[in-house]
């Protein structure tokens, strides 16, 4: 099984990182290159089971949420519909931890999956510098929504 991994330091506190991606439907929010999202079956972005049929890119992906922990602020995932090329059995776990001096965020997202042996840097360097990517993107959301207050 691989496994991809990234880390980061925000300067907002945790709850407010944790605010901004707790609802399972507001990737399109923070995450650039996401469009429209829909909670399937009338559930809300934060009941554990609910699926997100979110566009990204211009592909649609189905993502199941496993569990939600306000307690850990994570939330785990995974693919209802087809994963990313090249992948099986994904699944994902966000999860924004405080750092008490500062009063700073510590943010990680990771993933395991399984894929061909010859394809392994290869997908974990891509979730990697995905997830990089996608928290680039979240903090450039929570400055401009700390420059509009």
């Amino acid at each position: 099984m691989a496994r991809s991994y990234y880390s980061t330091i925000f300067e907002q506190t945790a709850d407010e990182v944790w605010t901004a991606i707790r609802d399972f439907n507001n990737y399109p929010l923070w995450v650039d290159g996401a469009g429209e999202s829909e909670i399937e079956a009338g559930k809300s972005g934060d009941s554990v089971g609910a699926v997100r049929d979110v566009l990204y890119n211009g592909v649609r992906r189905r993502q199941k949420l496993l569990a939600l922990s306000d307690t850990e602020r994570s939330q785990t995932y995974r693919f209802v519909s087809e994963p990313p090329l090249h992948t099986r059995s994904f699944q994902a776990t966000l999860r924004v931890t405080p750092v008490v001096d500062g009063g700073r965020a510590f943010v990680e997202w990771w993933a395991t999956f399984d894929c061909d042996a010859e394809r392994h840097d290869e997908r974990t360097a891509f979730f990697r510098d995905a997830f990089a990517g996608w928290l680039e993107s979240l903090r450039r959301h929570l400055g401009r929504s700390a420059q509009a207050a």
